[in-house]
């Protein structure tokens, strides 16, 4: 089975997708640093707006623009070379925002539509969610051409499909009946301004404090100039997603429900001829040995060392126990291998500490960049 380097070798983008609590944020960090160790410039984002992955690469704080990971800090867990970690947080309005002034017709238009109430309340809806913006940016990076490798952390997998579907989500609100209604000047807009209307509208005013249609008016009146350039864009954002240097990998852990999440993501992939590069499942239990005695013959072995009965009695039991858990693991591990017709599959160990820092991410690499053969011996060994 080979490493997470080979399977991404030679793309520009990896996405990491999976469900929530799997270690996804975690491994995207990874990957990246893994990458860094190998000498390129690496930029990882996320969408969560906990703060685990600032914490783990040692930042106070993540924002929407790419800070440095401190080269001291690598360094100090033995990560030396050319390469470079870059990390961000993505802000789904600031994004929006910044798309709005590429494609305004001029300043006044910008700051009509930045200004605007309207605009103010819906941009998250407008965008077609945060996935959407997340795209975005990963699209102006990659355009940039800053990095070598961009690794995008995603939301947990059945809202990463509205992140796969959001490109074409927001091409379909361009090109909707209903926005094209509003920015018709013979549309529903006009039908807005009927006698009827008004009257509704005044009382709106005076509840709301501000004119409702003025409002409307100015908003779709300053956005109808930019609907080509979204329009173009969008269908950019979304040929991105497709195109051969962009390259997904599931994350999951090894039960049953984030497996069928991971299956159900892949059959997505597929199905939107995007590009699989292979699974990582995370906390596995390895099997310590192809047999575990019974329970009676495994207490004597472990009195036999000197251990008090009661206690030897225990630890047996756990062992026992642990061996269950890991044959599960295995065979739901076997199971996906082959529900992925083969696509790789790469395991990491359920590990004794919590990975926080730098130090916990070369852990991780530890598995992920290397062979399934050394990976089953640096678990068991």
């Amino acid at each position: 089975m080979p490493s997470i380097d080979e399977i991404i070798e030679g793309r520009d983008i990896c996405i990491c997708a999976g469900s929530g609590g799997v270690g996804k944020t975690t491994t995207s960090a990874a990957i990246a640093l893994g990458m860094v160790e190998r000498g390129l410039k690496v930029c990882v984002l996320t969408i969560d707006p906990a703060k685990r992955l600032a914490d783990s690469l040692g930042l106070e704080e993540l924002g929407n623009e790419a800070t440095r990971v401190d080269p001291t800090l690598l360094k100090k867990n033995g990560i030396e070379g050319k390469g470079e970690l870059w990390a961000m947080m993505l802000d789904a309005k600031e994004t929006f925002d910044a798309l709005v002034a590429r494609h305004a017709e001029d300043t006044e238009a910008r700051d009509r539509v930045l200004g605007n109430r309207i605009y103010q309340q819906i941009s998250g809806a407008l965008a077609g969610s945060q996935e959407y913006m997340a795209m975005e940016k990963l699209f102006e990076l990659h355009n940039e051409g800053r990095f070598d490798l961009l690794v995008l952390d995603t939301p947990p997998s059945r809202n990463a499909l509205d992140f796969l579907d959001a490109p074409t989500r927001m091409t379909q609100f361009i090109e909707g009946r209903s926005l094209q209604l509003f920015i018709k000047p013979t549309g529903l807009a006009a039908r807005v301004a009927g006698r009827g209307a008004s009257v509704v509208l005044s009382i709106l005013k005076r509840i709301l404090g501000f004119d409702l249609l003025a409002d409307l008016s100015e908003f779709f009146t300053a956005f109808s100039g930019m609907i080509d350039g979204f329009q173009e864009r969008a269908h950019r954002v979304n040929t991105l997603l497709r195109a051969r240097e962009t390259a997904f990998v599931i994350v999951c852990g090894p039960q049953a429900e984030p497996l069928e999440e991971a299956v159900f993501f892949h059959s997505k992939l597929i199905e939107a001829n995007m590009n699989f590069a292979g699974a990582v499942v995370n906390r596995v239990r390895y099997r310590l040995g192809t047999r575990v005695p019974k329970l009676k013959a495994l207490t004597a072995d472990i009195e036999a060392s000197g251990v008090e009965p009661d206690l030897a009695d225990r630890a047996a039991r756990n062992l026992i126990e642990y061996d269950l858990l890991a044959r599960r693991d295995n065979d739901n591990i076997a199971g996906l291998s082959k529900r992925l017709a083969g696509d790789p599959v790469i395991r990491v160990p359920y590990l004794d500490t919590d990975v926080h820092d730098v130090a916990g991410l070369c852990e991780i690499n530890r598995f992920l960049f290397a062979d399934e053969e050394t990976r089953i011996e640096l678990a068991t060994g």
